[in-house]
């Protein structure tokens, strides 16, 4: 009986050594995926392959590739996560929460709007403020809602007198998210320049930052330098937000030129590309 015990104890020892080393493989191996689809889209896969949807424009974008014109292309969706009710924004949460029963969060005055038009379920919208942290996901993930400086309105038209009804769409906000090993990422919407970047950059310490741009509605390359390199001050930058329509005239290369000689490693990367952190 001893001999079975100690044989036993090997054993057990054994599965929990196999065990703990390829759990410590996954953790070295495991990675965050961001994928960016045009104007401020973007699809998020957490290293326990939680997906994040952030803005979902897709079927309207005319920076969208085709492929992911077709919603399903998304694949499993968990979180949606929306900034503010401007149309570039929000174009396509009503059939992605539909088509994949995820619940929607961000500021509760949109998410109010959303449920009042229809457009979300009331047991599927998730309300909070700026400062609010929220773990959807569990607790291995945390969402925080940030500042931004723009404006936040719903439209609708009506689809046969062609009349627009104009709706109160909350304040606009950023999100950082911090994924299971720590990494954060500060998806900042739309947005001009404002001096609490600083207090983001210096509380949050975001890691990689997916900023706006294009000028005219959000900050120009200029300004979007300006942040990144004095206020923000993060290890990675993608610029979002630019190009799709003629006023958001910024470039990637504008907004490098701007930056200068800095750490701060820049992806100008094409809608529906991959980056792994």
């Amino acid at each position: 009986m001893e001999m079975e015990r100690r044989d036993f104890l090997k054993l057990t020892a054994g599965a929990l050594t196999y065990a703990l080393a390829t759990e410590s493989t996954w953790a070295q191996t495991a990675k965050v995926e961001v994928q960016w689809l045009g104007q401020a889209s973007t699809r998020l896969t957490t290293l326990t392959g939680k997906v994040i949807v952030i803005d979902p424009f897709l079927t309207n974008n005319p920076k969208t590739p085709p492929q992911y014109k077709n919603l399903d292309s998304l694949g499993k969706v968990d979180v949606i996560l929306v900034t503010h009710g401007h149309g570039d924004h929000t174009g396509d949460v009503k059939e992605l929460a539909a088509r994949t029963g995820a619940p929607v969060l961000g500021p509760a005055g949109l998410i109010a709007t959303m449920i009042d038009l229809g457009w979300v379920a009331p047991e599927k919208g998730v309300r909070f403020g700026k400062g609010g942290r929220v773990n959807p996901l569990g607790p291995q993930v945390t969402i925080t809602q940030v500042r931004a400086e723009h404006s936040s309105e719903v439209t609708v038209v009506d689809p046969v007198t062609k009349k627009s009804t104009t709706y109160p769409g909350g304040e606009p906000c950023g999100f950082i998210v911090e994924f299971e090993n720590g990494f954060k990422l500060y998806h900042m919407g739309d947005t001009g320049l404002f001096g609490d970047m600083k207090l983001i950059g210096e509380y949050y310490k975001p890691d990689l930052v997916m900023i706006p741009i294009g000028g005219h509605f959000v900050m120009d390359p200029r300004d979007a330098a300006y942040a990144t390199k004095e206020m923000l001050r993060p290890k990675y930058a993608i610029p979002i937000h630019y190009g799709t329509f003629p006023v958001l005239r910024g470039t990637p290369q504008e907004y490098q030129g701007a930056l200068g000689q800095t750490t701060v490693q820049v992806f100008p990367i094409s809608p529906s590309d991959k980056l792994t952190f």
